[in-house]
């Protein structure tokens, strides 16, 4: 009996996450041999997809969980962490472009701009020190303030078309935003890994992980369809990275990994309204974000969105929550029965009763009905009629919740949460927003945890790739400047001067 073949990595899920990993993996190590298996008959069909999510580029311009208040200060500190990550991911996708292994941008990635829009004396006062704090920031230096309504109306008119003139409001703006589908990045991305010798095999699920005393990862899977439906087969890897989305959790905890026990996690669907009416669509160019309602996890921040997909412009509003047990959209209700263990029993309980503004507002969610819904949207857009617009369904999201590092209770994971292996041979990712939008720096930052050895031979190539990368470009206002415009460019997206 032969031996059977060793995949110098195995990436688990056809996601973003993978389609990035595999990208820098290739270049890092030509030689490696890299497979990717997704269950589902395609890639970016989950959270990945254009319609799974809102498709902004997250760089903290206009979402206001990034910038929370702590004894009445504001916190910048995380905002400025995920538009220096973003940078990242626009460095990384203009050398692709360049390169000619990504295509044309604009199939990609668009020009939006991101605001922030508030009603209410006491939220106009928050946007108005949250400007007037993150405007002395090089990476935030073009964002603009307004509480003059012909202004607003100037920046995103259907905001302000009928709405009463007593209305206290305020607004920023930031032209540079961007909108980006997600999914036909995914896509190209794993085409060109598969042009540079990557398999990849969809339809397969994997279904048990276990490693063998000699370190070598056996990759369990079982395919879902096609001629070959219910044969089930081993890969053997020496690396393993979970990118599956909701499905990571379960994986990581088949493997037996000490690194993921008392992690839980909590199911969270949404769903958006969503207009594809050209006239409609025509009143509203921008990324709107607004104040969260109390209780309500970070995912669940309302917004009103231009999205284009395919070079077609549309509009969606939400999310609203939703529950259900499964983990992936196209899972089952047995998810998160199944992922309960005696370790993260605990954990479930914990945040249970720590959170009652989120239980609170996911069964307000649920009993909202879909006239009560298109209230909200209303509110943002008060001359929306609602034969124009259609519920469609989201994403799933899984709400990670773990052990506080302090030892004392537990907690939610607020954005991307990696989890590795001590040995370095298998990684997991976990949670949601910012999520897609900072992949490259997410799988740059999982590459140095899991490579620690190789990581010094490597910086050369990651710089070649990005090259910026490890510098922060807020700290320089004329380098921030000049690597914004130079990536704004090669995109084709709005430049800071």
């Amino acid at each position: 009996m032969t031996n059977p073949k060793i995949y110098d990595a195995v990436l688990v899920g056809g996601g973003v996450m993978s389609a990035t990993l595999a990208t820098l993996l290739h270049e890092l190590e030509p030689d490696w041999s890299i497979k990717i298996i997704e269950r589902l008959d395609d890639v970016a069909q989950e959270s990945s997809g254009p319609w799974n999510n809102a498709g902004t580029g997250h760089s903290a311009l206009c979402e206001l969980n990034y910038t929370p208040e702590k004894n009445g200060k504001l916190d910048i500190s995380k905002a400025l962490t995920i538009n220096e990550q973003f940078q990242v991911s626009r460095q990384l996708w203009s050398t692709l472009v360049r390169r000619g292994e990504l295509p044309e941008p604009k199939n990609f990635i668009n020009p939006v701009p991101h605001m922030t829009f508030v009603t209410g004396a006491d939220n106009v006062e928050f946007l108005r020190r949250r400007w007037n704090t993150l405007k002395e920031q090089p990476l935030f230096s073009t964002m603009q303030f307004s509480e003059d309504p012909a202004q607003i109306f100037e920046w995103a008119p259907a905001l302000m078309v009928g709405r009463g003139k007593d209305e206290k409001v305020a607004a920023t703006y930031v032209e540079q935003g961007t909108d980006v589908d997600f999914g036909a990045l995914t896509r190209n991305l794993v085409q060109n890994a598969i042009n540079n010798g990557a398999v990849v095999r969809l339809g397969t699920e994997v279904v048990d992980l276990r490693q063998r005393p000699d370190g070598v990862w056996q990759v369990a899977t079982k395919v879902r369809s096609g001629a070959e439906k219910g044969r089930k087969n081993v890969t053997h890897a020496r690396f393993v990275f979970v990118g599956a989305g909701g499905g990571a959790l379960p994986l990581l905890q088949k493997s037996g990994i000490p690194e993921i026990k008392a992690y839980g996690g909590f199911p969270i669907s949404g769903e958006f309204f969503r207009t594809d009416n050209p006239e409609v669509v025509a009143k509203h160019q921008a990324k709107v974000y607004a104040m969260p309602p109390v209780g309500a996890p970070p995912m669940s921040v309302p917004h009103l969105d231009t999205r284009v997909v395919n070079g077609k412009a549309s509009l969606m509003f939400g999310p609203y929550a939703g529950f259900n047990t499964r983990y992936l959209k196209q899972g089952s209700l047995l998810d998160m029965f199944k992922s309960l263990r005696f370790d993260n029993l605990p954990t479930y309980v914990g945040i249970g009763l720590t959170n009652f503004d989120l239980v609170s507002y996911l069964v307000g969610q649920l009993a909202a009905s879909p006239d009560k819904k298109f209230e909200d949207l209303a509110n943002f857009f008060p001359e929306a009629k609602r034969e124009d617009w259609r519920l469609i369904t989201a994403g799933q999201r899984v709400q990670a919740m773990k052990k506080d590092p302090s030892g004392k209770g537990y907690q939610l994971v607020m954005g991307t949460d990696v989890v590795t292996k001590a040995d370095g041979t298998l990684a997991g990712l976990l949670g949601a927003s910012p999520g897609a939008s900072i992949a490259p720096s997410a799988m740059l930052d999982l590459l140095k945890r899991c490579f620690p050895e190789q990581w010094p031979a490597w910086t050369e190539k990651v710089t070649s790739l990005v090259p910026h990368y490890g510098v922060k470009l807020n700290d320089d206002a004329e380098l921030a400047e000049r690597v914004q415009n130079e990536t704004a460019e090669v995109l084709g997206i709005a430049s800071v001067s």
